[in-house]
């Protein structure tokens, strides 16, 4: 059994029901429409984020109730309405080995398919009257937002300090994470403020991870995870490169950002960068900093009773920071 497989195991009656009922939540009128979305349903991922919600509310209350699953189904249609969209915004004609759907069916279909799905993801919400739901997704959604506008203007001037690079991979990744934990716990205990801000930080904390294990994937040589040097080709400041800039004398800061701005393109240039963030300690550091957030989530736990839920939780916090793509 591989580590995803035992991190469901606790929730593997919810994850199967979930998906019927997410399938549903997609459904329409439209023959096109009922097309795509088969096709999205059929290529799914490793389906973390619903992950989270179950797990959350399990683990918080022992049990998940009609809310906690509605949640999982706005948060995984608002999850792939964005996913939809940034592979229009990127150009990309891949999505998890698979054509993306603006390769198939080409970007105005594409754009509409995301609306669709977002529209029917808020439309889960307020036809419920979970307006308490709504508002968790919706800040996530504006965050999401400001933090690829930010990462895109700062990309432009490479002024990036290390409390923006947080502020943007906050924003721009651990903010849905944030809200899939804040949702599981919220659907089953409403009341329950601190919880659901605890838990809300503890989602941010594995995502604020999460996210610097992946810059950290740029620097890897070989095909585990995605291709290196990718990063520095779309001229983005991850931390390793952050670091070694701050660590770099003024020659060596001007060649960097040179190369970064100039010679994105240049594969041996790219792997000199590679080479030098190494030579300065800048996947040393991002390493150091990604277990920081690890092991702050990791306390946040020690406030709950053991569980095979929990569990699950340690293990997702650890798989996150151990996974190898």
């Amino acid at each position: 059994m591989n580590i995803v497989e035992q991190i469901k195991q606790p929730i593997l009656t919810e994850m199967e029901l979930f998906e019927k009922k997410f399938h549903k939540s997609m459904a329409s009128k439209v023959a096109l429409l009922n097309r795509i979305t088969y096709y999205i349903v059929n290529r799914k991922g490793k389906q973390m984020r619903p992950m989270f919600v179950f797990l959350t509310a399990k683990m918080v209350a022992g049990e998940v109730n009609e809310r906690t699953y509605r949640g999982a189904s706005v948060i995984e249609l608002i999850h792939t309405a964005t996913l939809v969209h940034d592979d229009v915004v990127d150009d990309s004609n891949k999505r998890r080995g698979f054509f993306s759907l603006n390769a198939l069916w080409k970007n105005k279909i594409a754009v509409l398919v995301g609306d669709y799905l977002l529209s029917k993801g808020l439309l889960l919400s307020i036809d419920n009257n979970d307006f308490d739901l709504l508002r968790i997704i919706s800040v996530a959604v504006r965050e999401m937002s400001e933090g690829e506008l930010l990462q895109i203007e700062k990309a432009r001037r490479l002024d990036i300090t290390e409390e923006v690079y947080y502020e943007i991979i906050r924003q721009k990744t651990a903010t849905l994470i944030a809200a899939c934990c804040a949702l599981g716990a919220a659907s089953v205990l409403p009341e329950h403020s601190e919880w659901i801000e605890k838990m809300r930080k503890f989602g941010e904390l594995i995502g604020m991870a999460f996210q610097i294990k992946d810059d950290l994937f740029d620097y890897t040589d070989g095909p585990i995870g995605k291709p290196t040097g990718i990063d520095i080709k779309e001229q983005k400041m991850t931390l390793p490169l952050i670091y070694a800039l701050n660590h770099a004398d003024k020659k060596e800061k001007r060649w960097l950002i040179n190369s970064v701005k100039n010679h994105n393109k240049d594969k041996k240039r790219v792997r000199e960068v590679i080479a030098f963030v190494k030579q300065k300690q800048g996947l040393i550091y991002a390493e150091q900093k990604m277990i920081e957030f690890q092991q702050e989530a990791l306390l946040l736990l020690n406030n709950f009773p053991n569980s095979p839920y929990k569990e699950a939780l340690v293990l997702m916090v650890n798989y996150v920071i151990e996974r190898k793509k």
